[in-house]
């Protein structure tokens, strides 16, 4: 595992296979062109047929069946544009591309900003009328009731829209300064070179057993986050500042209030997420801490050895052929339809597996309406990546059904919701791996796997951001702003807040909140425990009624955004309106905890 990483290969000089194919998306680049040509085309007819006499059911419709196809459109040329940055944000012609694109898309939406302007001014009969006269245009425009009361003048609305791809910069600026600036180089243990980088450092060297090179990793990697923190933190306020303006704006009292709008759910079941886990859930996961520094024998337990693996040396290597079995096998309660995805996925490569200079970090899922998911991830052989790809594809299951089921308006669901689907398929990956084994070790390692990656990422990691996240909205709407000091300052006291004296925050630990991309996509962090939350209710009922629970499932998959996350939750049997589920889930992982420590008791 610490054998000297390997250089990364440039893009060209990949495994073909083991990468995505967008053609299935765009045949050709000038298919591409073409389709942006084409959206142009259709937003001008949109503007010259309908502006200024959108005040009937019949063109209300009318425009929004074309406004449906442009919308196809954009996202699919978007798509083809992103996907082809994320895999290689070196390559200047994809910078270009993303760019050129970006401002076409800006001034598309600009030119057809009157179209929610102009119903919103009309009158409430005919957008009900509007409603009753068309299934597919309904969702849309009862959205548009909805957000009446935040709406601005319709030549302000227009000229946001302008500035969409401007007011996205904080975004990007981050990205460019994290995937293409910051340049990592070697650090030095005993006398020998180790390479570092972002993706080196969170792929491998957090999960390094040796303390000395893992440590020193740390501080290197921390070393150089901190030459950025002054650039960073400037993207961060002006990236919240702009949130707080619109907020102000549109007539919110609180930027937390205007980021939860769209996400249709309010104040409590935000503020649940993060006083009830900072509170319950802290002792069984510093319980794990502990669990941790014994079977590695650390001196101390400090914040760079939390991601340490409970067995470093059992974690089954797999290829990507051999991990297309563990993945049917396991995927294959969901059904046909549904295995249909995951084998589709591997034959007709959705995927992209290798790994080389300029790749985006992490893993994420994208599904352009029209055509199929696309999945990113970086293949290292090793069992725990079964798990990532899993809940990949969860987010494409997800989204394929809803596409199959629901037209272009109709398809995400709240972001509270999206990390539902993803993660309940790595509870099924468990549930699965957990069955066929009678190993000792093996089911310790799966149980561990589900607490230091699943449960750690979304209910921990993330958790955090999220406190810290509203620690930071809060000196905002006060009419404050925040610096690289402050923001260390509410990082590190975040971190102690939860850990406690089990876990000792070291130095560069405060700066984490330079490592997540998540702070521009708003009230994202939190969604990922509430997402498991539901989750993990759904696969213990799986567990205990079996197909039932599992057809209930795949209905709400199906759904899309047809219903608010508490109908949708409500759907797949819980109940979010209260404190159950979370309660409950914060037991099931204390019960996993605490049979990770009665193995490793036998095991010794």
């Amino acid at each position: 595992r610490s054998k000297m990483a390997k250089e990364l290969l440039e893009r060209k000089d990949v495994d073909q296979r083991l990468t995505w194919d967008l053609s299935g998306i765009f045949e050709t680049e000038e298919e591409f062109e073409q389709a942006i040509k084409e959206a142009q085309d259709i937003a001008n007819e949109i503007e010259k047929e309908f502006k200024g006499k959108l005040n009937s059911p019949t063109t209300i419709n009318n425009c929004l069946d074309k406004l449906r196809s442009l919308y196809q459109l954009i996202n699919l040329t978007s798509s083809y544009s992103y996907l082809g940055l994320a895999v290689d944000q070196t390559n200047v012609e994809n910078q270009t591309r993303q760019m050129k694109l970006s401002n076409i898309t800006a001034g598309i939406s600009s030119q057809i900003s009157f179209v929610e302007s102009e119903i919103m001014e009309a009158d409430e009969k005919v957008i009900e009328e509007a409603i009753g006269g068309s299934k597919e245009n309904a969702g849309y425009l009862k959205e548009i009731i909805r957000g009446k009361e935040y709406a601005l003048h319709p030549e302000v609305e227009k000229a946001l829209s302008a500035l969409s791809s401007t007011l996205g910069a904080p975004y990007q600026i981050y990205n460019r300064a994290k995937l293409a600036d910051m340049d990592f180089g070697t650090f030095t243990v005993d006398g020998k070179e180790y390479p570092l980088s972002f993706v080196l450092f969170e792929g491998q060297w957090e999960y390094e057993p040796n303390t000395e090179i893992r440590r020193a990793a740390f501080e290197a990697f921390s070393k150089k986050l901190r030459e950025y923190q002054h650039t960073i933190a400037t993207v961060y306020q002006t990236q919240v500042q702009k949130e707080k303006t619109l907020a102000t704006l549109r007539g919110f009292d609180s930027v937390i209030d205007s980021l939860l709008f769209p996400q249709k759910v309010d104040r409590d079941l935000y503020n649940r997420q993060i006083d009830i886990i900072m509170e319950h859930l802290a002792p069984h996961m510093r319980k794990y801490a502990r669990l941790i520094q014994r079977i590695h024998n650390l001196d101390e337990m400090t914040f760079a050895d939390l991601k340490l693996d409970i067995d470093p040396d059992f974690e089954p290597k797999i290829s990507v052929e051999e991990s297309k079995e563990y993945i049917e096998e396991a995927l294959s309660v969901l059904g046909e339809d549904y295995l249909e995805v995951v084998k589709r996925a591997y034959d007709e490569r959705w995927i992209d597996f290798v790994q080389n200079k300029g790749k985006s970090t992490g893993a994420f899922c994208s599904s352009p309406y029209g055509s199929h998911p696309y999945i990113l991830i970086s293949w290292t052989e090793r069992m725990r990546e079964v798990f990532v790809l899993a809940h990949e594809l969860g987010h494409a299951g997800h989204f394929y059904l809803a596409h199959q089921n629901q037209n272009i308006f109709d398809t995400r669901p709240s972001l509270y919701f999206i990390e539902a689907p993803s993660t309940m398929n790595e509870m099924l990956m468990a549930n699965y791996l957990m069955k066929n084994t009678e190993d000792k070790r093996m089911k310790r390692w799966v149980l561990s796997s589900i607490i230091s990656r699943t449960y750690y990422h979304n209910f921990v990691t993330h958790l955090l951001e999220a406190h810290f996240q509203r620690e930071v909205y809060k000196i905002i709407d006060e009419g404050g702003s925040v610096q690289a000091a402050t923001l260390n300052k509410l990082k590190r006291e975040t971190l102690e807040k939860f850990w406690g004296d089990t876990v000792k925050i070291n130095e560069g630990a405060e700066l984490t909140w330079m490592r997540q991309p998540h702070y521009y996509m708003g009230l994202y962090p939190y969604t990922y425990s509430a997402g498991l939350t539901i989750a993990t209710e759904v696969s213990k009922r799986v567990l205990t009624e079996g197909q039932k629970a599992l057809d209930d499932w795949k209905e709400v998959l199906k759904a899309g955004g047809t219903k608010t996350p508490v109908e949708l939750a409500q759907m797949a049997g819980v109940d979010i309106t209260t404190d159950k589920p979370l309660l409950n889930t914060i037991d099931h992982i204390g019960n996993i905890i605490d049979e990770i420590i009665k193995l490793t008791d036998e095991l010794e």
